[in-house]
């Protein structure tokens, strides 16, 4: 059974699709790129911001890092809270946390921002303890994030550990770190990125998620 419960944030607590995509539009525009279609920004969505900006406009690392000092400007202010909570996410951390579950957030978002988010929607409260990223551009690969998380919360039982996520980097990074991991299909990664990542399970609504929680 598992009592400790990592999530993802964005693509598995809440559904970020506006706040990143207009933030990155914004910052291909500072960057001299016109991007009108904010669907083909959705791969933004999940992995490390400088990995994206370089795998799929070829930026350097000083383009890449400037892009990212743009992404923020917009963000920061705005994007932050274009973003939603997904339908029946709050009744899931309620009862999770009624039966005594360790709820942490490990994200490759920033924990400045994860933060502000989690505050924003009324989540922080179910976690005790929320990792992210640092500004500076350390700790952003999940696998490090999950690390951390686990060596902050003295956790060494990793047979009731569990990650929950909606890319194959929150797959990969959990089995980096030898932990079981729940992928949720209702995020933004494919089924068959999902799949072809082979987590322990992989489920397509937070009502599911429940299910498997409530009987694993």
């Amino acid at each position: 059974m598992y009592e400790i419960i990592l999530f993802d944030l964005d693509g598995t607590l809440t559904d970020p699709k506006i706040g990143i995509t207009s933030s990155v539009q914004y910052a291909l525009e500072k960057m001299g790129i016109k991007e009108e279609d904010p669907d083909v920004l959705i791969p933004f969505i999940g992995p490390p911001l400088l990995t994206s900006f370089k795998e799929l406009y070829h930026m350097s690392d000083q383009e890449a890092v400037q892009a990212i000092g743009y992404y923020r400007e917009r963000f920061s202010v705005t994007g932050l809270y274009e973003n939603k909570v997904y339908e029946g996410m709050e009744e899931l951390l309620t009862s999770l946390k009624i039966q005594g579950k360790k709820l942490i957030v490990a994200t490759s978002k920033p924990t400045e921002f994860s933060v502000q988010i989690l505050e924003h929607f009324g989540l922080k409260q179910y976690f005790a303890a929320i990792v992210g990223s640092n500004f500076d551009g350390t700790r952003t690969e999940k696998g490090d994030v999950i690390e951390f998380a686990l060596s902050g919360e003295n956790i060494t039982d990793l047979s009731k550990v569990v990650m929950i996520g909606d890319r194959k980097y929150d797959i990969s990074g959990a089995k980096q770190n030898h932990i079981d991991v729940i992928a949720v299909a209702y995020g933004y990664g494919s089924q068959e990125e999902l799949a072809a990542a082979e987590p322990n399970y992989i489920v397509s609504s937070v009502s599911e998620l429940a299910i498997l929680l409530g009987r694993s």
